[in-house]
């Protein structure tokens, strides 16, 4: 056999092997994605985010309580996600769908809204992170903004009664 030949099939060996490391590795990260896409589903569906947010309008040490319900989170595609949620902040009480992006600081998700117009609440432009069983960020509206954090609880399951 010819050097050439030999040189050849050296490099197609090399090529076919790269290819199928370069494939193994996406598979990977396309299942590591999938798996992360699950994890922020089932940690936001059936909860409700407690904490308060700040305004810019009231003195700093003024905070007002707020709870988002996420009744489910769902992933749509190409980052968006469908929040089925009930939000309940001030005298504001109000249960609707969210389509919302999400974009990902590493491992981190971050809620990411610009001008997003929430029906009887007002046109908003924000940024929530959501870590480990917390949420923190900041929000903007019409001519003020400020800052929202709290806890991720769990909403208990319901027992099953005797006669279900």
């Amino acid at each position: 056999m010819s050097i050439q030949k030999t040189l050849l099939g050296f490099a197609f060996l090399v090529a076919f092997a790269t290819s199928l490391a370069a494939e193994e590795q996406k598979s990977s990260a396309d299942s590591k994605v999938a798996e992360r896409y699950a994890a922020l589903e089932k940690s936001l569906t059936g909860v409700t985010l407690v904490g308060h947010f700040t305004d810019s309008d009231q003195p700093a040490a003024h905070l007002t309580a707020e709870r988002y319900e996420l009744e489910s989170v769902r992933h749509l595609g190409k980052g968006q996600w469908l929040f089925q949620t009930r939000i309940r902040y001030g005298e504001h009480d109000i249960k609707l769908p969210l389509t919302l992006p999400i974009y990902w600081a590493g491992d981190t998700p971050v809620i990411t809204v610009d001008k997003l117009v929430i029906p009887g609440l007002g046109t908003f432009t924000a940024r929530v992170m959501i870590f480990d069983g917390h949420y923190a960020g900041f929000w903007s509206g019409a001519d003020h903004g400020g800052h929202l954090f709290g806890v991720i609880e769990k909403k208990a399951e319901k027992e099953p009664s005797v006669s279900e």
